[in-house]
């Protein structure tokens, strides 16, 4: 799903378009992806190992399996061998998961949605403070945060909006978007999520006699 330069042109002229109408500033943040999620990677290797050694507890065959290999001709396996055969397998087993969710597709899908959803949402909101609240004279900003590798978008606004506009009203704004993401067009997703915001927008905030575009129309990419 790239984006060409034609793409951030059509980006910035549909901000600026959508402002036209409105003293409400619209910032636009798309990023790869809002997390590295390499905890979860972590969680999923010892959650294998562990499974390894709960599968021991419940199936010790294969310990006995693997010491007749070992020792076709020896006596009983000590406790000594049964606890390293155990160790050395758990610790394999941890190893290649670990290693294997190096693979950021496999990783993602690991990953549990409401883990994704939490950290896209704090990801966004992070960006919000740091490139939309208060750097506005009326308070009026708005941001649109793409993360497509979750493919979960999050639409934050400051309080003088809130107040006045329920959560509920961005809702066509974020279905116009995700509904082309998962077309693989995030940018006629995001074209139509800005224009959709400027409608709204532009009904309660509409534009004063001394526009100012306080604001960066480009698309900001992470």
């Amino acid at each position: 799903m790239p984006i060409t330069p034609d793409d951030r042109t059509r980006i910035r002229d549909a901000v600026a378009a959508a402002e036209a109408a409105t003293d409400g500033e619209i910032v636009v943040v798309l990023a790869r992806r809002s997390d590295a999620y390499h905890d979860v990677a972590l969680q999923v290797a010892l959650l294998a190992m562990l499974l390894v050694l709960a599968a021991t507890a419940l199936w010790p065959g294969w310990l006995l399996a693997a010491h007749g290999w070992a020792e076709p001709w020896g006596d009983a396996p000590s406790p000594r061998f049964l606890l390293a055969t155990t160790g050395w397998v758990m610790a394999a087993t941890f190893l290649i998961v670990r290693y294997g969710c190096a693979w950021t597709p496999l990783r993602m899908a690991l990953t549990p949605a409401t883990t994704r959803a939490r950290r896209v949402h704090a990801r966004a909101l992070m960006l919000f403070r740091a490139a939309a609240e208060r750097r506005t004279v009326a308070a009026t900003g708005v941001l649109l945060y793409l993360s497509l590798d979750e493919h979960r978008a999050e639409l934050i606004a400051e309080a003088a909006i809130h107040d006045r506009v329920a959560p509920a009203v961005w809702g066509d704004a974020l279905a116009a978007l995700l509904a082309a993401l998962k077309q693989d067009r995030p940018a006629d997703g995001i074209v139509a999520a800005v224009g959709a915001i400027g409608t709204v927008l532009a009904e309660h905030f509409p534009r004063g006699a001394a526009p100012m575009n306080e604001l960066p129309d480009r698309l900001i990419e992470l």
